[in-house]
């Protein structure tokens, strides 16, 4: 079987647990573009242009593979399910609501048999596809309403997963050699909000009662920090990395939004962040030509984008997206704008992310080195510190994928998006687990266990 996808982690997320799904009941998942007797794409609707994309998948899905069974689910399946039963090739839509049963529906409505005797552990699985980390889906669903968003829509309503089934799924996973997750959420700081506890409880109880190595945080609106966060990150397996989105730099802007958290605000949760974590590393969303931008609005923008000095951007251009309240709002900005505000704002990023690269030139850090179990001779090993920069190594260094390993950066490639490293001498093959050294080296006890 193959699994397809688009979107966000959060898809990447469910995709990865139904794959561990039908592995455990014995089905051998297949990479892209290999034929398949079932195919399972899950949709994508935040956008119009992820709408025409999730399409665009499913009818080369069926192109490719006509005999293969053909199973949609996500958010265009919440959205339009009717119309997607009518695709050509669609023998199962599986709405938002009944996903996290996805595999069992398959099997049933499908009738397609289980084989749990051909069964292979999850962590291998991912390894053979060249994957170090898991995504765990960890609640669903979002309470807000942001103008612009569709996504409450076709999630629904919070609903989290028991702490005590994430800390065994993670306990699993790590057990299998997994060393790092990514916890995930349409909302992921409103974890617990449904079960009486909240995200941090949730970080507390897999730090100290999993073996995992690394745990990254998805993206956290800047308003739903859990009481306590910073100092969650005392324990240096939580890594010193997060996406906070921020979409406008004008409060204003923001208001028309119906954001939650203004700039002056914004600005404070950074600086305590910062304080309390100095080696973090915070990169953000910004939707650019909102409904009504004005030209001060704009300079807002860029003015609080240079002083929070994000490590990445993601950089939307706004679209109007059917069903949306920011859809109908007067004031469009023009395509030409835009276009030009975008490329103003990714020449921003791109001058931010030289020069967070440049700073961590002569530091010491822990690298998870990724990718297939070999590689071809003329590549190099490449993995991310624990503040989500990405390291190169020189090609033919003797480097296993899902190798924790301690670096010395020594410089920035040409390009100017990825760190060059070279091996410690002092690592007699052993792995190390701190931190960048010169910033904040963990104690040995914190690293009892194994992005």
């Amino acid at each position: 079987m193959r699994l397809e996808t688009l979107g966000c982690r959060l898809n990447e997320a469910e995709l990865e647990a139904w794959s561990r799904e039908f592995e455990r009941r014995g089905f051998h998942v297949v990479g892209a573009g290999e034929p398949a007797a079932l195919v399972v794409v899950n949709t994508c609707a935040v956008t119009q242009e992820a709408v025409r994309k999730s399409r665009q998948i499913l009818r080369r899905a069926h192109r490719a593979d006509p005999s293969a069974r053909l199973l949609v689910s996500g958010c265009l399946a919440a959205l339009e399910s009717e119309a997607l039963a009518r695709e050509s090739g669609v023998d199962l839509v599986v709405t938002n609501g009944d996903k996290d049963r996805l595999v069992g529906i398959a099997l049933e409505a499908l009738s397609i048999p289980a084989m749990p005797e051909l069964a292979i552990d999850e962590a291998a699985s991912l390894f053979a596809r060249g994957r170090q980390r898991a995504f765990l889906k960890v609640q669903d669903g979002c309470r807000y309403q942001c103008t612009f968003c569709i996504t409450t829509q076709a999630r629904g309503e919070e609903r989290s997963r028991p702490i005590r089934e994430l800390v065994e799924t993670v306990g699993r996973l790590a057990g299998q050699g997994l060393r790092e997750i990514v916890l995930t959420g349409v909302h992921l700081g409103g974890y617990g909000s449904d079960l009486g506890t909240d995200l941090a409880a949730l970080i507390r109880r897999l730090l100290d009662e999993t073996d995992i190595r690394r745990i990254r945080l998805g993206s956290l609106e800047p308003w739903d920090l859990p009481e306590g966060f910073w100092h969650l990150f005392e324990d240096g397996r939580l890594m010193p990395h997060l996406h906070l989105p921020l979409q406008s730099g004008s409060d204003e802007v923001l208001r028309r939004m119906a954001r939650r958290c203004k700039t002056d605000a914004f600005a404070r949760l950074v600086g305590e962040g910062r304080a309390a974590v100095p080696d973090l590393n915070l990169t953000t969303d910004i939707i650019v030509g909102f409904p009504g931008e004005t030209r001060d609005d704009w300079r807002r923008t860029l003015d609080l984008v240079r002083a929070m000095r994000f490590g990445h951007i993601h950089v939307f251009s706004f679209s109007p997206r059917a069903g949306t309240l920011a859809a109908g709002m007067p004031n469009r900005v023009d395509a030409e704008t835009r276009k030009r505000r975008c490329q103003e704002l990714q020449a921003l990023a791109e001058e931010l992310r030289r020069d967070l690269l440049q700073e961590q030139i002569g530091r010491r850090a822990s690298v998870l080195f990724e990718g297939p179990p070999v590689l071809p001779p003329d590549t190099g090993r490449t993995g991310y510190t624990p503040n989500y920069l990405p390291v190169r190594l020189a090609p033919g260094l003797p480097i296993a994928s899902n190798q924790l390993v301690e670096v010395h950066l020594t410089g920035v490639d040409p390009d100017g998006s990825t760190l060059i490293a070279e091996l410690l001498d002092d690592l007699d093959g052993q792995e190390s687990s701190s931190r960048c050294a010169s910033t904040r080296p963990s104690p040995a006890a914190i690293w009892s266990r194994g992005f």
